[in-house]
């Protein structure tokens, strides 16, 4: 019997299987090009104004610190009102308050008169702009209105309201109103034609045509009348704590002003340029937001 030697055939090698191919995304910018590019728009922001605030600085001190200067250099300034900068909130009672205090006062004064405003305008200039015989009625008392210094209104504000807290919101009230309602009266009577139609032809009723059609369309124009009208109410409420006296920023500078303390108005007027900046930015930062990036910044 023939045994025969089992050969063991060689095992086929399997074939290689291709490597998976991994699509490479689009590297993103490293952190730190990113954050570079940030530190440099920042920069280009900033140091202008703080070169340009620096020179100005420089040249008061210069110029304040001759002698027979009426004025007090920026290092006498600080020197002076260096207790009402590090301890804004102190409160003795009375009228004897920090700044934090005093500029609370004139926020909340024109946080209603201006949120007032803001409701009455809009809706006054929604009819000025839909309705032809509102614009005729209306438009010429409000142009001749509209021109009437703010403190001209507060002899009759403390006569008809005889107090002095709701005669300050009545002149904010009034002062602020007038670019809103003609904003919002430009912007509404801008509306496209086309906008007009389609809600038409889907049967909006009033109401869904002011809230889905005009509000949006007009928004760019009402949210230009309240920047105007938040930096007219911030100058309006100084002007008037001024005389009608209690807390607030305006008295402030006047009871310093009587007290000769310079020094303190100055930084008062530091503190008012700040807020009403933040206060425009505030409204401007609302208006981006809400048009989507089409509103004034």
């Amino acid at each position: 019997m023939n045994v025969q030697a089992l050969r063991t055939e060689p095992a086929t090698p399997l074939a290689k299987a291709p490597a998976d191919v991994v699509a490479l995304a689009p590297k993103s910018p490293a952190k730190a090009e990113k954050y570079g590019k940030m530190a440099k728009e920042a920069a280009a922001r900033i140091i202008p104004p703080l070169i340009v605030v620096a020179l100005l600085g420089i040249m008061w001190e210069l110029l304040c610190s001759r002698t027979g200067s009426t004025l007090p250099p920026p290092s006498k300034v600080y020197k002076d009102t260096k207790e009402l900068i590090f301890d804004p909130f102190f409160d003795n009672g009375g009228l004897d308050k920090g700044l934090f205090w005093h500029l609370s006062a004139s926020l909340w004064r024109v946080a209603y008169g201006y949120a007032l405003a803001a409701v009455v305008g809009i809706g006054l200039g929604t009819l000025v702009g839909q309705s032809v015989w509102a614009m005729r009625g209306l438009d010429p008392i409000f142009q001749v209105l509209r021109t009437i210094p703010p403190l001209a209104w507060l002899p009759l504000a403390l006569a008809a309201f005889r107090d002095g807290q709701p005669s300050a919101i009545f002149v904010i009230f009034i002062t602020s109103i007038w670019p809103i309602i003609i904003n919002t009266a430009v912007g509404i009577r801008n509306i496209p034609q086309d906008y007009r139609n389609v809600a038409a032809v889907v049967r909006l009723n009033p109401l869904e045509f002011f809230w889905k059609v005009m509000l949006p369309s007009a928004a760019p124009y009402i949210f230009t009348g309240l920047r105007i009208g938040i930096g007219l109410s911030w100058l309006a409420i100084i002007a008037a704590e001024m005389l009608i006296g209690g807390v607030g920023i305006g008295f402030f500078i006047w009871d310093a002003w009587n007290s000769s303390h310079i020094s303190e108005i100055i930084l008062a007027l530091f503190y008012v340029g700040i807020v009403g900046f933040v206060l425009d930015r505030l409204i401007a930062g609302l208006g981006k937001l809400v048009t989507h990036g089409t509103s004034v910044s």
